[in-house]
């Protein structure tokens, strides 16, 4: 039998985090722990250990001690209103995660960092695609770069290395974590039937009909396994579902889970016309039992404006992972229906 291994999760109650902390928790060989600001619900798997990234003397007296550590995931992640306020946040994060468990734990084997579609510039507008690993940077700044270089660097000559995964619109269950899109259809769909509307969707025309690609959590829980033990350190992977799909296509599937009528694409800002639901989203909770999630916890409508208005191909390229040995594809309309399935059981949607 193999050594067990022993990971820390950084972002451990996100989407990304959450799921993975769980994932790890169910296999044998692994030990995990969260890393979180806010503290864990009764229902979380694995232990937790609070503790602000941001603040490198907390980080020190919460983690210092850890010297058995074999494995970090960096999931976590804060958003700011400007580029270089992004990068201070988020690389500022990294390092002092990194720098106080390499120095404490001299087991550490591998770092995965996780970065995204905005690696390509899909916040940007169009972009070359299906975005390929190496495909050149845009202008910068972009705070993945500065994490990306300072992390690959820093493990140069060091006993332990690092690998970088690229997902793209990760959906999965998580509480209290808005910018998960599977959530937001499900809120934006439980809204529009009680006021008696067809699901109509909320972006443009032109992006209705572009190809789009989404990331399953459980998809990518099961990826950062690989590569954690068996991807090539110093390589990063886009990985997401492994197929892509048209919103036209996915929305009557999602309209007909829902029982609703799909309607035709009705463009409105998210951000200004849920602004003013949080009653009419009370009463369904309170009508059907739900989590008592505070509305402005439960989707990030201004991430919903974003998605469904981007008028080009959003695809990367998935042919780099799964050369490596990683082939897991999963169909991603049936994953939003899974997701609102467990949403629903859950107590999370009506």
């Amino acid at each position: 039998m193999s050594e067990k291994k022993k990971a820390l999760v950084a972002g451990g109650l996100g989407v990304i985090g959450r799921n993975l902390v769980e994932h790890l928790a169910g296999l044998d060989d692994w030990d995990v722990i969260g890393l979180s600001r806010r503290p864990p619900p009764p229902d979380a798997a694995g232990d937790y250990i609070g503790v602000d990234l941001l603040d490198a003397d907390d980080t020190r007296d919460k983690l210092g001690a850890l010297d058995d550590v074999t494995h970090v995931f960096h999931a976590a992640y804060q958003e700011h209103a400007t580029p270089q306020a992004l990068v201070d946040a988020n690389l500022g994060m990294l390092r002092n995660l990194v720098e106080t468990v390499a120095a404490a734990s001299p087991k550490l084997q591998r770092v995965v960092l996780y970065e995204g579609a905005k690696y390509y510039g899909a916040h940007l507008g169009a972009f070359e695609t299906p975005a390929r690993e190496d495909d050149p940077r845009h202008m910068p700044p972009n705070f993945y770069y500065d994490m990306q270089d300072w992390l690959l660097g820093v493990a140069e000559g060091r006993p332990w290395d690092a690998v970088v995964l690229r997902p793209d619109v990760v959906c999965g269950f998580a509480i209290g974590n808005p910018m998960n899109l599977a959530m937001l259809i499900a809120v934006y769909a439980s809204i529009s039937k009680a006021l008696g509307l067809p699901l109509r969707f909320p972006g443009t025309a032109t992006c209705y009909g572009k190809l789009a690609q989404v990331t399953d959590a459980a998809q990518l829980a099961r990826g950062s396994v690989w590569a954690a033990i068996e991807g090539r350190g110093g390589e990063a992977y886009n990985l997401t579902n492994g197929d892509v799909f048209r919103w036209r296509q996915a929305w009557h599937a999602i309209a007909r889970w829902f029982d609703m009528e799909a309607g035709e694409p009705q463009t409105i800002p998210l951000a200004q016309f849920m602004a003013d639901k949080a009653p009419l989203w009370q009463s369904l909770v309170h009508r059907h039992g739900l989590q008592p999630v505070p509305y402005d916890q439960i989707a990030a409508w201004g991430f919903g404006d974003f998605i469904f208005r981007c008028d080009w191909d959003v695809v990367s390229s998935t042919t780099r992972i799964r050369q490596a040995g990683f082939h897991d594809v999963v169909d991603s309309t049936a994953m939003f229906l899974r997701l609102f399935e467990e949403f629903r059981a859950r107590k999370v949607i009506p």
